[in-house]
């Protein structure tokens, strides 16, 4: 089975010191990441066929990106290549009581700019079981937001399964969008087309403007992927998160499936980088379901990857099948391996 991925992939930069602050740094290590190509990533490691869809420069480091994710087996056949520039994003990771911080430079890129008819969907989901799609796209363009409703629609008619990720950027849409409702239309309309979905409580607050009251975290996940269930008919998978500090926190998950709830026990990691660390979740649960696990295994497996994500640096997540099984099976000592 073959799953294709639709979204942007930037250029990261991040202080090559650990932790220094983006004020006083020099020298950046430079990457090439996104949510979608992340967890395209972290699949093609897991052994996948992994199929990359974007829009990048004709340019070197245009060249340069697509050469990264080759690195990981993904196919870049379709990407297109065209525009002007390929978009940036600056990371400060935290540290104890100072928290990480994002700083984007996406403005006007090429996939920004991408127009409609572009991208021939029939062609590019032939043959394959999934699209993957993430809740950032719609807000770079209005052309972004109808190329993934119309890939999602078309995946749904060609019986390929949908995943989506409700990612939500406040820094991205403007105060009169989330106004007017634009992110839930557009969110509303994939879900539609969908059969998985990936959320936490801050994204569900923020697009269907939907809270929930609940102290326990777990309960709270529960009430959350059962809106998901009732109001779109799908699947759903929720991460939960305590913040003990911006180098310490809880991580859990609640999967959905058919009526019935699976739930995880609490992870409490160590934070080297927790960017991209969402995405390695995501992977981590499709994993599962496409090599026919328990669902119960599977968000197991999904929060140790979620987990291990957390103690590496960079967005992509290169922990192979047995690592992520040996921290869902309660071993989390850290002990040497020899």
């Amino acid at each position: 089975m073959s799953i294709v991925f639709f979204g942007e992939i930037m250029q990261r930069l991040t202080p090559a010191q650990p932790q220094q602050k983006l004020v006083n740094t020099k020298n950046y290590a430079v990457d090439f990441a996104g949510a979608e190509s992340n967890v395209a990533s972290s699949l093609g490691c897991l052994g996948h066929q992994v199929a990359f869809v974007t829009k990048l420069p004709n340019n070197p480091i245009g060249d340069h990106c697509l050469a990264t994710l080759k690195q990981y087996g993904i196919d870049t056949t379709f990407c297109q290549r065209g525009g002007e520039r390929i978009g940036s994003y600056f990371i400060e990771l935290g540290a104890s009581i100072r928290p990480s911080r994002v700083v984007y430079d996406r403005k006007y890129s090429a996939f920004a700019e991408i127009q409609t008819g572009e991208f021939n969907w029939q062609t590019i989901l032939q043959g394959k079981s999934w699209l993957f799609l993430g809740g950032i796209t719609p807000a770079l363009s209005e052309n972004c937001a109808q190329e993934l409703v119309i890939a999602a629609k078309t995946a749904n008619q060609m019986g390929v399964k949908v995943a989506f990720d409700v990612n939500f950027r406040r820094s991205l849409w403007t105060e009169a969008q989330q106004k007017a409702g634009v992110p839930e239309h557009y969110f509303s309309q994939i879900l539609h087309y969908s059969d998985l979905a990936f959320a936490n409580a801050g994204s569900i607050a923020d697009v269907f403007a939907q809270t929930f009251h609940e102290k326990d975290p777990i309960e709270q996940a529960k009430r959350i992927t059962s809106y998901l269930n009732n109001r779109f008919n799908l699947c759903a998978a929720i991460t939960c998160r305590v913040h003990n500090s911006a180098s310490s926190n809880q991580l859990a998950a609640v999967y959905l499936e058919k009526g019935e709830y699976y739930l995880t026990n609490w992870l409490e990691v160590e934070i080297l980088d927790r960017l991209g660390t969402g995405d390695a979740f995501a992977a981590g649960l499709l994993h599962g379901l496409l090599n026919d696990w328990s669902c119960q295994h599977s968000i197991e497996f999904a929060n140790a990857a979620f987990a291990l994500a957390h103690t590496c640096y960079g967005d992509q997540h290169w922990s192979d099948e047995q690592e992520i099984n040996t921290v869902a099976q309660g071993q989390i000592s850290g002990h040497v391996i020899r």
